[in-house]
């Protein structure tokens, strides 16, 4: 998988590459230009069609991180208000059951903040997921036992368990969420793409006669800064573009649970 451990140097090879992609497309259009001057004319179908897949193909995978970081920061308003949802039911238990859930759900709270404190797919991270799930099953049993007791409120059935069905559902969304992403196989093709189009934009600079450089660095750095970003995006809490920030409304939830 691509991520931003790994976006550096894919952005680096796919600059490289398409730098050295225009210089060799620049003198093979020189060669071409001399041994036929009008042989170009019939090429600019397909180098349109080029550059026109690997503008889609940016599109689709900017646009597709965009979007799925759009849904991460709403999974976080949604974790959060099914959290203080579940919370404020436990009104509807006797006090002997809320003081054992609101301790369990306090745990369970902070165990979820540590973990997104931490890297996606660092080990540590996965071993407190694991521990905060664990708690789903306490948190459920606990609360059972407490709408069955004869001192709970009537409606304590109806809208505490459905609350915490919610708060559980929302968290194994937020976890799929966190590990979607394009497959590795549609960055290889963009950079594929990205290194043929570089091809047929030096041969076209050359049948031109002209160097051009600052035009072949500016559109080479243009693209494979686009690629970086990109992967940035799709990774909300390691590199540039980040998402912690909406943890603060977790946090609010925890500060009041008094």
């Amino acid at each position: 998988m691509i991520d931003t451990s790994s976006a550096w140097w894919f952005a680096g090879l796919l600059l490289v590459g398409m730098l050295g992609a225009l210089a060799l497309g620049r003198r093979l259009g020189l060669r071409f230009r001399a041994a036929d001057p009008g042989g170009k004319e019939g090429g600019a179908t397909i180098d349109g069609a080029m550059f026109g897949l690997l503008g889609l193909l940016l599109a689709f995978v900017f646009s597709g991180a965009s979007s799925r970081l759009d849904a991460r920061r709403a999974l976080i308003v949604d974790e959060a208000n099914a959290i203080g949802t579940a919370w404020s039911r436990l009104d509807l238990l006797a006090p002997a059951h809320q003081r054992d859930l609101r301790d369990h759900l306090r745990h369970y709270l902070d165990e979820r903040l540590a973990a997104y404190r931490t890297l996606d797919g660092h080990p540590v991270a996965k071993d407190v997921f694991a521990a905060a799930n664990a708690l789903q099953g306490t948190i459920w049993t606990a609360a059972v036992a407490g709408v069955r007791a004869s001192d709970a409120a009537p409606s304590a059935s109806n809208l505490l368990l459905p609350a915490l069905n919610a708060m559980f559902d929302i968290s194994t969304a937020r976890a799929s969420a966190m590990n979607t992403h394009p497959p590795t196989i549609v960055y290889w093709m963009l950079l594929a793409i990205a290194w043929v189009a570089s091809l047929f934009a030096g041969i076209g600079i050359g049948f031109a006669g002209a160097r051009r450089r600052l035009h072949m660095v500016a559109f080479a750095v243009v693209i494979s800064g686009t690629v970086f970003v990109t992967i940035d995006i799709e990774h909300p809490r390691h590199g540039f573009v980040r998402i912690d920030a909406h943890d603060q409304l977790l946090l609010d939830v925890r500060a009041a649970m008094k």
